[in-house]
């Protein structure tokens, strides 16, 4: 099984520690989000991985090496001199997915206690489906739009009434849930994305498709997650990890020769 961890971007509402320390190694118990989910997507079965970095990149790329790839294969997708979006870094990591099988994608800043196998044993049931979506109940300004089947129809912004793929659609025959940052995508994603520019969101190409493509989202049971993309989701974090089975013994670990620990993050 392979995956791609996105890990390229700059977080803006981690600042200032992003300032001189990439999201992805922001420390969680001790350990980067990045190791978090290495591990994660291991207990799952994955044995490649490709990871894609902008921002503070050579960081990144030196606790890797420096974990001897934790034990597996991981490849780097570079994305230093530009930044491609969720879209755009799927697309360039084609030839990495070269098996024809299905991959998961795992954002870098989210703690689950979801089980990633059972997320990728189901999407394999329906060779048609294009994506399997987690999605979750959270209260955002932002959600896509299901149908009974859980078939992907639209996204609307309740603030707004912004509505997609359609302006001014009726969003009440929906189910509303937020994307959960987690995915499992089928290989015909490529052929799809031939004519779609190099830098795009993945979200509004799945929008843009949903009408002709399965799409389905996924709501597990028993969801225990979080996004630890904001300076005031950190100390969460600590508690959730402790409370959810992330895999492994939390360590202090040294990155680019300073310990960072989360008593730091909050000065």
């Amino acid at each position: 099984m392979k995956a791609m961890i996105f890990a390229a971007g700059f977080g803006t509402r981690l600042k200032p520690i992003t300032d001189t320390l990439p999201k992805a190694l922001v420390p969680i118990q001790g350990k980067p989000l990045l190791e978090h989910v290495v591990e994660k997507l291991k207990l799952a079965g994955v044995k490649e991985i490709i990871v894609n970095v902008h921002h503070l990149s050579e960081q990144i790329i030196n606790f890797i090496k420096e974990k001897n790839n934790f034990g597996i294969h991981i490849e780097i997708s570079d994305e230093r001199e530009k930044i491609l979006d969720t879209g755009g870094g799927i697309k360039k990591a084609a030839h990495f997915f070269n098996d024809g099988k299905p991959f998961l994608v795992h954002n870098v800043d989210i703690l689950s206690n979801v089980n990633l196998n059972e997320i990728y044993q189901q999407h394999l049931k329906e060779p048609e489906r294009l994506v399997s979506l987690v999605v979750n109940s959270r209260k955002t300004n932002r959600y896509l739009l299901f149908d009974e089947a859980q078939q992907l129809h639209g996204w609307v912004n309740i603030k707004t009434s912004q509505t997609k793929p359609t302006k001014g659609m009726d969003t009440t025959p929906f189910q509303k849930f937020a994307f959960a940052g987690i995915q499992v995508v089928s290989p015909k994603i490529f052929e799809l994305m031939q004519h779609e520019p190099e830098k795009f969101p993945i979200i509004d190409f799945y929008l843009k498709h949903c009408s002709n493509e399965k799409i389905i989202g996924f709501v597990p049971e028993n969801l225990k997650i979080l996004d630890v993309g904001k300076i005031e989701a950190l100390k969460k974090a600590e508690k959730f990890v402790l409370n959810i089975c992330i895999i492994g013994k939390s360590k202090s670990t040294k990155i680019q020769n300073k310990l960072y620990k989360f008593s730091e993050t909050q000065q």
